[in-house]
């Protein structure tokens, strides 16, 4: 392995539209396309080629690989194609990496295929906006397609903080700061207490690990900023269960307040193939904050949160991951079994006959 190789390697990733590259010792490099893990016919790869790997990534960031470590997240940028935000670990005593490849242009909504109402939720002047999903389904180009709405339509400081930086923003009519934990903030907490400091208008913050987060988070939305953030959930209601569930019994009841009194909204996605087989969509629930939901939310009755997302379809401009799927359904854009396969409901078919 060398750096030409390796290069080579990348750049077919964004050539194919791959969403991940796997290293690891003992097989040649994986590809992730469309969802599927498929083996190239490359090499086999030897301890010594996934530790040059690993220094070659290290070295982009002006870092040397740790003599001992763990896992750690890096990101690697490739001239005039792209970048990747990589995680570096060990396996069976050598060193693995998997690449996910971010794409250099930050898309807009229409070309994402997201709903157009993510632009009047990110109207809002202050409040948390959350975007979640599982791993690989789109998140993060969701949260930099919104961070570039703005950037594009207010004149807003806004301060981002990731581990690692993905998306490179460009200051249009926003000042955009973008700050690295571990290379420009020791974690997500510090950073969040600094950038108060910092007169922001918007926070991001890539991910809601840990309670000390989540709690700075809901206080840089009480003090009158709009914060964004990510979590590994698949609902708005599983979301605000997530959130409750970090602190401690007797702080549950008093966070369930303050989130139904900050919470502007959460976008839920899951991306699934289309009929063609060929493309990825994504499927997306969307729920904004309106008084009933903010009194599910304070008495705790989450369970009613999807029927309250169906009925404020059309004056809110909601949708449950259900309402979507039949909608793409209908538009002969997936198929039934697809659907299923995505649906947490049992009765999708029903409802799928039903509004046929």
């Amino acid at each position: 392995m060398d750096i030409k190789i390796l290069n080579q390697i990348l750049e077919i990733a964004f050539a194919k539209r791959v969403s991940d590259v796997h290293f690891e010792v003992g097989n040649p490099p994986f590809f992730r396309v469309h969802g599927q893990l498929l083996r190239s016919k490359l090499p086999r790869l030897k301890p010594e080629d996934t530790k040059f790997i690993a220094e070659t990534i290290m070295q982009s960031n002006a870092r040397e690989l740790p003599e001992t470590f763990s896992e750690f997240d890096a990101s690697y940028s490739l001239t005039g194609s792209g970048r990747f935000r990589v995680s570096i670990f060990r396996q069976r005593g050598s060193i693995g990496i998997v690449m996910r490849v971010i794409p250099p242009d930050i898309k807009n909504f229409e070309d994402l295929k997201l709903p157009p109402v993510l632009g009047e939720m990110v109207r809002s002047p202050n409040g948390l906006i959350l975007v979640t999903g599982p791993t690989g389904n789109g998140k993060s180009t969701t949260l930099a397609s919104m961070i570039n709405y703005m950037n594009h339509k207010y004149a807003y400081n806004i301060i981002t903080i990731e581990d690692p930086i993905e998306f490179l923003f460009t200051s249009e009519k926003s000042c955009i700061i973008q700050r690295e934990v571990g290379v420009d903030t020791v974690d997500f907490s510090a950073a969040l207490r600094a950038s108060l400091r910092m007169d922001p208008d918007v926070i991001m913050v890539g991910e809601l690990r840990d309670v000390e987060t989540i709690d700075a988070c809901i206080k840089a939305s009480e003090t009158g900023h709009l914060v964004f953030s990510t979590l590994h959930t698949q609902s708005a209601a599983s979301t605000i269960h997530r959130l409750v569930g970090h602190f401690p019994p007797d702080s549950q009841e008093i966070i369930r307040h303050r989130l139904a009194d900050i919470l502007v909204g959460v976008v839920s996605l899951r991306l699934i193939e289309d009929k063609s087989g060929e493309f990825l969509l994504p499927v997306v629930e969307v729920m904004r904050t309106t008084t009933t939901i903010q009194a599910c939310i304070r008495e705790g009755k989450l369970d009613e949160i999807e029927g309250h997302i169906e009925k404020g379809s059309a004056q809110y401009q909601m949708q449950t991951m259900d309402q979507h799927l039949i909608q793409l359904c209908n538009g002969g854009q997936i198929t039934i079994e697809e659907a299923k396969r995505v649906s947490n409901s049992m009765d999708l078919e029903r409802k799928l006959n039903f509004e046929g």
